[in-house]
Order: structure tokens, then sequence, then C-alpha cells
């Protein structure tokens, strides 16, 4: 078992006058600066991009935004893009166990030293315009990308779409993973809302891709209203699963004989075809062969997504956070042999639908381990406890501080026929990892 400790490393190179040394500082730092987490809007971001000149970028940018998806869209992608011998720029959030996993060119995170400076250059262009944690980690990855003078940048929409940090760059093409109710409170109630603030990613005659079989009207009509080239799953192209493996077809060809980007999980099929279909429509500028394509598929993998650690009993820890993501990984699950019982581990943000998710993970549950979330958004173990008993799910639960109380619990009282589930929270997960690695 790793200590969760973060490893100090002093960022060496900078130059004088410099704010922090350490990366670890410098994060703490801007977790605070801005008077809320969440700030939605594109001014701030967009005046010190310009102050650093940033807003007009050598290389290519495709947008991935989406509910779920768009972590695992934005890896596929890399992982062609990189087969076929560009220099890719990836930009994620948030991550699982370290920051730098956030910012990766050609496949390599970026070290301490690294953003310790990009963000130094950030604070200088700043002057006093406040910018948030997340606007930080945009800005530094656009000037990284300029900095590693990459090809084409792969950027995740942390929240939305059209007011996110990402959207201060025109995208040359943009991918929308699949629409459902999240983030509410930013974003709207109802699917349409959602979906229209996701679609402010489209650009005037750069092509888009929508990968959800059943997109709102939204979509569509901002995709109109804008001029963007939209492509539509079950319409501009299909998928077909044959066995182990699967298929793609769209109007201009077929792509068979594909290897699954997952073993256990056809919602990654989804994501998939849509990362094939944005691929077909930048090809007069990044080509890539079927080669590429079948490699980056088999060789698709992402902490936190239906992954599974060996061990004396088995445990599969996955991120899903809200209705759909949970109703994916039941489907997941239920294709898993398990000749014991699921024992779920949950833990969860205070500003996700409990009931929602609790609900779909009822169907497998066995047992049930709800745990605290220490951080500012993380809810508590007895708020969890309160949403099942309104589900009337009173049986064999435990409320647990943290997940490594409710592991090494679990540990003590499980069969080797049995499963454990960590779920509920990319910070569920991330607890999770450390406590098993």
């Amino acid at each position: 078992m790793s200590s969760d400790k973060p490893k100090i490393i002093r960022c060496q190179k900078l130059s004088q006058g410099l704010r922090f040394n350490t990366l670890e500082q410098w994060l703490t730092w801007q977790e605070s600066l801005h008077f809320t987490a969440i700030e939605l809007g594109l001014e701030r971001c967009r005046r010190v991009a310009n102050n650093m000149s940033l807003l007009k970028p050598a290389y290519n940018v495709i947008s991935v935004a989406g509910t779920n998806g768009k972590g695992s869209s934005v890896t596929m992608l890399d992982l062609i893009l990189r087969d076929a011998g560009y220099r890719v720029g990836r930009y994620l959030s948030p991550h699982l166990l370290k920051y730098n996993e956030r910012i990766s060119v050609n496949g390599v995170d970026v070290s301490d030293e690294e953003l310790c400076e990009s963000f130094d250059r950030i604070d200088r262009a700043r002057g006093d315009i406040s910018l948030t944690y997340f606007e930080f980690g945009t800005l530094a990855a656009l000037d990284i990308f300029r900095q590693q003078d990459v090809d084409i940048a792969l950027l995740e929409v942390g929240l939305g779409g059209r007011l996110d940090a990402v959207n201060i760059l025109d995208a040359d093409a943009a991918l929308i993973s699949s629409i459902d109710l999240d983030h509410q409170q930013w974003l709207g109630d109802n699917r349409e809302s959602i979906g229209r603030e996701k679609a402010g990613i489209f650009r005037n005659k750069s092509p888009a891709v929508c990968s959800d079989p059943k997109p709102p009207q939204s979509i569509l009509d901002c995709a109109n209203a804008l001029g963007t080239p939209l492509y539509l799953s079950g319409v501009d192209f299909h998928f077909f699963t044959k066995g182990d493996r699967w298929e793609l077809q769209s109007e201009e060809k077929t792509y068979s004989d594909l290897p699954r980007p997952m073993q256990y999980s056809d919602f990654q099929l989804q994501n998939a075809s849509g990362v094939i279909m944005l691929l077909e429509k930048i090809k007069n500028k990044y080509p890539v062969g079927d080669d590429n394509i079948k490699n980056g598929m088999g060789n698709f993998r992402l902490n936190g997504r239906m992954q599974m650690l060996p061990g004396k009993v088995q445990t599969i820890l996955d991120v899903a956070h809200n209705r759909e993501s949970a109703t994916a990984l039941i489907n997941n699950l239920k294709t898993i042999p398990c000749m014991g019982k699921t024992h779920l581990v949950v833990g969860m943000l205070k500003d996700k639908d409990h009931a929602a998710v609790l609900k779909e993970l009822d169907q497998v549950a066995d047992s049930w381990s709800v745990v605290s979330l220490k951080q500012e958004r993380g809810c508590g173990a007895e708020e969890l406890l309160i949403s099942l008993q309104k589900l009337n799910i009173t049986e064999n639960i435990n409320a647990y501080a943290d997940v490594a109380s409710a592991l090494k619990s679990l540990k003590q009282n499980t069969h080797p026929d049995d499963r454990i589930v960590i779920t509920g929270s990319f910070l569920t997960v991330s607890d999770g990892l450390i406590s098993l690695i």
C-alpha cells in the first residue's frame, strides 16, 4: 500500500521572483485564488490567453464535450493519432492520482517542472485577473502544447461547452460523446438545455460528430444555426458487434474486424464509433490508416473505467457518478461472471443525483459500504445512508469515514468468489487506487 502523501518535487529551473517552488504549493494556492471553485465564462481566461498569445495556435484543435465518455474518447484519439506518427497534446480532467495526468505530450505526462514554469508564465500574464483552478490548468495545457510544438491538441471540455475555459480556442473539429443529466445547476435540468451548452464548442464549417444515439434536438439546431457539418450516430454512421470484434459503417467506408476498446464495456463502442467518424472527417489534414485505428483500439486502457485489479478478491473501479454512467456500469457488471457476492463501495459528491445512481447500483448490490469524501464538494456517508433509506434499501449497509476503512473491513469479510466494486466519483476511485496499489 502506498502513501497518499504527494511527493515534493522542487522546480529548479525557474526565473527569479517565482511565487512558489513546488507544484503542490502552486495547486494549493490556485484552489483558494478565485472566490468560487467553479465559475463558467470565457472573459477572464481569454484575456490571459490573449496576453500570452495563445488564442491562435499553430496546432489544430479537437474539442470533446459530453456528459460521459469524454476522457475515453480523447484517449482513443490520442492513441490512434500517435500511432499514425503525429505529435499529440492531450488535456484531460480531472486526474486520479497525480495532477500531471491532466496534460500529456506524445503519451508522456508533463513534469512538475514544466507545470511550475507554465504556472509562473500564467501568473505573470494575468496581472490582477482572478482565475479558477481549472482555468489555470487549461491555460497551462495550451501553453505547454505551444512550448512542445504539438501537431494537434485534444481538449476535454471540463463542464458544459459554451462557457468552459477550453472554448476560448476555436475547435477545428468537435466531438460530443453523450448527453444526460449532470451538473444541472450550471447546465439546466433537461437534455435539450444541456445539449445546447455542449454544442457551444461547434464552429462554422468545422466538422462535428455526436456519438449519442439519441441526441437532443438542440444539438442539431445549433449545428444548423452555425453552419456546422454534423454527423450523427445511427444516421451517418452505424456500428455493429460481431463476437469479440466489431465494425463501423459510414457513407464512405466500412471499418471491419476492429478490436473492442475494452472487453467488458459496450458503452466504449459508442465512444469509439464517434472517434473513428471524427477521424474520417479530418483525414485530409490528418490521415490515419486502418492499422492505426486497430492498434489504438486494441491498446486502449484508462484508469478508473471498468479497471480490474488482481488480488484474492476481484476489485473493479469505475468513476460512474451520474445515472447514465451508473447504467453503463451495471450493464458491464452483468456481463462479468461472479460466483459470489458483489460488494459496493460508494462515495459521491454533494451536487450529484444520489438517488438516480444508487437506484441503478442496487441491481447488483449484495452489500453496501458508503463512504465520506473529505473534499469540499464531497458528501458524508450519512447523506448516502438517507438516500438509500428513501429508496427502501435497508439491508447489508455499513458507513465508513473513508474508502480505506471500507476496504479494510471488506478484506476481512469477503470470499474469493466475491467482487468489490468501487464507484460513485473520481475521488472515490482515486482513494481506492491509493489504498490498493
